[in-house]
């Protein structure tokens, strides 16, 4: 056993600098060589073998993007531009009724920097044939911005404490949110999309992205082998894996308020579980949600269109930009 835990340790002393360095130290040449690298393909005879249970999902086209992995093992659909007709999902989602609750927070400097265009962005493109209400966690109210909503829009403030650790504000998050889920959330939208302030909506971001358990492939990692995922290593964590299926980021997760309230919870017992081990996860709430989704798999998988850093660079496989990571600047904006 000691033997087998050293092995890993060893693995993932030597490939984490390996990944680290690809992110974002490797020169634009490097980053573009790393884009030739083939995802696997879907392996479905025909669309109605997806699992989803999405019935507007019957009108993918899983074959019109030959270059992109459009399917999971699974059977869950990977959401590509050119994929899917627009305007389809916007008329299934309203005769169903779908609403949406988005979740936000901005905390200390955060919400100066990133809140109001985030929020203005998302008016323009976010879900805008549907039902939509904010909440905005933050530990100013008084200074959240006031945003033109369209109609069947609308803004809710939570207060919540300013931990002095940004980690543990990333991590605490998931309490807030499974919080928020139980006594509003539940009883007034069918679905629930929780994301990070510094990204900035660039284009369309609709019903299509609906599901009921949806993960996103993180931009940095989803060319790159399996093997450089920088999932956590260390046994002693509740978020350790030896290997998973993607890595997803936590900029974005979403799905029924069901499936949210119970990812939500989960990573918080795992949380919590290692604070009184004294442990900590090595990307924090990230590698908590990479261990969920590796357990319970989502039945919906954006593609990296969705929360794109074009530090990366030029990617064949991109062809429209639906949001953008904002520019970082975190020595100020993570320190008092």
């Amino acid at each position: 056993m000691s033997f087998q835990r050293s092995k890993i340790i060893w693995k993932f002393l030597f490939l984490f600098p390996i990944a680290t360095s690809i992110m974002f130290f490797a020169p634009p040449s490097v980053r573009f060589l790393i884009g030739l690298i083939p995802m696997d393909k879907c392996t479905l005879e025909s669309v109605e073998m997806l699992t989803s249970g999405n019935s507007a999902d019957s009108s993918l086209d899983l074959w019109s993007r030959n270059d992109v992995q459009t399917c999971t093992s699974w059977k869950a659909p990977i959401i590509w531009e050119g994929m899917f007709t627009p305007s389809h999902y916007d008329q299934i989602h309203r005769n169903k009724g779908s609403s949406v609750a988005l979740t936000v927070f901005a905390v200390g400097r955060y919400l100066d920097a990133y809140l109001e265009t985030f929020l203005n962005s998302s008016e323009q493109h976010f879900m805008s044939s549907l039902p939509v209400t904010y909440y905005v966690f933050t530990d100013s109210p008084e200074l959240v911005p006031n945003i033109k909503l369209a109609p069947n829009r609308h803004l809710k403030v939570i207060k919540v404490e300013r931990h002095t650790r940004w980690q543990d504000i990333s991590m605490m998050r998931m309490k807030a949110i499974s919080d928020v889920i139980e006594s509003d959330i539940r009883h007034h939208a069918t679905h629930v999309f929780c994301f990070d302030v510094d990204q900035v909506f660039t284009g369309r971001f609709g019903p299509e992205a609906l599901g009921d358990s949806v993960a996103l492939l993180h931009a940095h990692y989803y060319h790159l082998p399996r093997m450089l995922f920088t999932y956590d290593h260390n046994p002693k964590s509740k978020a350790f894996m030896k290997t998973g299926d993607f890595y997803y980021h936590a900029a974005i997760f979403g799905g029924s308020w069901r499936s949210v309230k119970a990812l939500t919870e989960a990573c918080y017992r795992s949380i919590m579980a290692d604070k009184e081990n004294e442990v900590e996860a090595l990307w924090h709430d990230e590698s908590h949600l990479n261990r969920y989704f590796w357990l319970h798999k989502p039945s919906r998988v954006l593609s990296p269109e969705y929360c794109w850093d074009t530090s990366i660079g030029y990617r064949s496989d991109i062809q429209v930009y639906r949001l953008l990571w904002a520019p970082k600047d975190y020595y100020n904006l993570r320190t008092s």
